[in-house]
């Protein structure tokens, strides 16, 4: 199979001059808004320990949310082709970053903890079916530490 290039494009437009623009540390919100054609907006921010919003969404709630979702999508693509029938689906990731004096930070983990109802198949399948779609994953496969997964099988 050959490769193929997808694209992504989107636009993320600053709302947060309070007429003086960045004159200061304090003088500006760091509110922002994603938005795409033919989407919903997406209300960011920064988190509110870095001055932010506490309603709208973060960067880190954003990688978090993505690296779920991905995650998801994979499992029931792999469950669905493995006869294993997921019913329900809930996962509460979390997310640990370290910052450094001098402001840096980064990632160290995330830990996917998804709850999976099935109405039919073997649980043990649906377990390991979890390793299937970490491998695919393709934001797992794009970011520089570790994602473990942790996940309940439920049968109804």
């Amino acid at each position: 199979m050959a490769d193929h290039e997808h694209r992504y494009t989107l636009k993320v437009t600053w709302s947060g001059n309070r007429g003086t623009g960045t004159s200061g540390y304090r003088e500006y919100d760091r509110d922002h808004v994603i938005s795409a054609d033919g989407k919903p907006d997406i209300a960011g921010s920064s988190d509110p320990a870095f001055r932010g919003d506490p309603a709208r969404w973060n960067p880190e709630e954003l990688l978090l949310a993505s690296i779920s979702a991905c995650h998801k999508l994979w499992y029931l693509h792999f469950c669905a082709v493995s006869g294993v029938v997921v019913s329900d689906y809930v996962d509460e990731p979390e997310g640990t970053m370290v910052l450094k004096r001098d402001g840096a930070g980064h990632f160290t983990e995330v830990v996917l903890k998804p709850v999976i109802t099935l109405a039919k198949g073997d649980p043990q399948t649906a377990r390991e079916l979890h390793d299937d779609a970490h491998e695919k994953c393709f934001i797992a496969n794009s970011v520089n530490f570790p994602i473990r997964v942790e996940p309940t099988i439920k049968s109804r």
